[in-house]
């Protein structure tokens, strides 16, 4: 089909003039996901890993099951996709943020590869699995203060940081029943966060001083999840959950302190992922309307982090609460515009540092183009977020994200 073919073209296209932002800090471990000042803390900004059509509905996913989509939000769901089918998930994103303090605005623009994902049949409808590649969190800021003692000095301090957490992960979904289905994701984590503060003076006579910190983690993590479904008529109804222990990581933190004759301090151990938990649900009808919602909780007070509680460090537990909606007016319609996937959701998110003490607000729209003649979909997203207060430091960012989730039939025998 003609529109079809010049939609693929355009994804192409989206594609190759956001690969000078995404591609040239390949791998997807050496990128700077965030220019945020709120990444300064902790682990940073950290990432729902949800498919592309997810995200546009808010980020649900723990009772999403879908055939064109490879949801590692929760491992339990990869049974939905066809037994015959192998799926491939790519996305790539840009985005602009305005910052706002007592200090003025600042803009800043990124551009990231999301995530590379795959999922496939093992037997049947009864097993399936998938790997991928994924950003787990991102540092990534850079902020100057001036100011001077009357009379004496005249100084900047700087504030810098960079670095992501990264994980590949391999997950196995069993249908148990014709209702009931268990899965497990297996993570391999690693990476570095940096973060570098500086001070300096006008005057010659007055040396400068700077501390460095680099915080380097691994180690493997695991996520359970199971869903309950049921179909009756037009109407299907999904229940899921997902569960994460509490996790210690295998950390190091090197400090250089040029104020103390460049000394050298060494931290090991004393960092843990928080145990997670969250339960989603999703109604659709006649595969025409899907309404999704989702619950999640962090437990990251009481987490060690630096060598004590997540409390201690100013760590607090969080929530997370999604709801979207999707709909497509006929899907085995004529006409085009029928078939497309029309979605749209709202993301609200606690910040886990006490002393920003905002919640992260994230609205979102989206729109799937299904291209039948390639077993592929194009998942295109648009998501504004604002977080902070004008009272403090005030951050809205808007971020276009474009992938393409391709279907193929490679299970099954051509007869001669």
């Amino acid at each position: 089909m003609k529109i079809e073919r010049v939609i693929y073209r355009i994804v192409v296209l989206g594609m190759v003039l956001l690969s000078p932002f995404t591609f040239h800090l390949s791998p997807l471990s050496a990128q700077n996901m965030t220019s945020s000042p709120y990444s300064r803390y902790a682990y940073g900004d950290l990432n729902e890993n949800v498919p592309m059509g997810y995200r546009a509905m808010g980020g649900v996913g723990f009772g999403m099951r879908n055939n064109r989509a490879i949801n590692s939000a929760q491992p339990a769901s990869y049974t939905s996709c066809d037994s015959l089918t192998f799926m491939f998930d790519v996305a790539a994103s840009a985005s602009w943020s305005r910052y706002n303090d007592a200090g003025g605005m600042k803009n800043k623009a990124n551009g990231n590869l999301e995530y590379v994902t795959m999922q496939f049949p093992l037997w049947k409808q009864w097993i399936a699995m998938s790997v991928g590649l994924q950003p787990f969190s991102s540092v990534g800021y850079n902020i100057q203060m001036s100011d001077s003692i009357p009379g004496t000095a005249h100084y900047t301090k700087a504030y810098y940081g960079d670095g992501n957490i990264s994980q590949v992960y391999g997950g196995l979904s069993f249908n148990i029943c014709n209702w009931l289905a268990l899965g497990a994701n297996v993570y391999y984590m690693w990476g570095d966060l940096a973060h570098t503060r500086t001070l300096t003076f006008t005057e010659s006579n007055v040396n400068p001083t700077a501390e460095l910190e680099n915080l380097s983690v691994s180690n493997v993590r695991l996520r359970a999840g199971a869903q309950l479904f049921h179909t009756w008529g037009n109407h299907t109804i999904n229940l899921g959950a997902i569960f994460e222990n509490k996790m210690r990581l295998h950390s190091e933190l090197m400090v250089l302190d040029t104020q103390t004759s460049d000394s050298i301090s060494v931290y090991t151990g004393g960092w843990q992922l928080p145990m997670v938990w969250g339960v989603g649900a999703s109604y659709n009808w006649a595969n025409r309307l899907t309404v999704a919602f989702d619950f999640e909780r962090q437990h990251m007070a009481e987490a060690l982090y630096n060598g004590a509680p997540g409390s201690m460090s100013g760590l607090r537990n969080t929530n997370r609460y999604a709801f979207g909606v999707e709909y497509r007016h006929n899907p085995m319609g004529r006409n085009y515009a029928e078939r497309m996937m029309w979605r749209a959701g709202i993301n609200v998110r606690d910040e886990y540092l006490v002393t920003i003490g905002a919640r992260r607000i994230s609205a979102s729209i989206g729109i799937g183009f299904p291209l039948w003649t390639i077993g592929t979909v194009i998942n295109t997203t648009i998501e504004y977020t604002h977080r902070g207060s004008s009272a403090g430091l005030e951050e809205n960012s808007l971020r276009f994200t474009i992938g393409a989730s391709i279907a193929e039939s490679w299970f099954f025998k051509r007869k001669l």
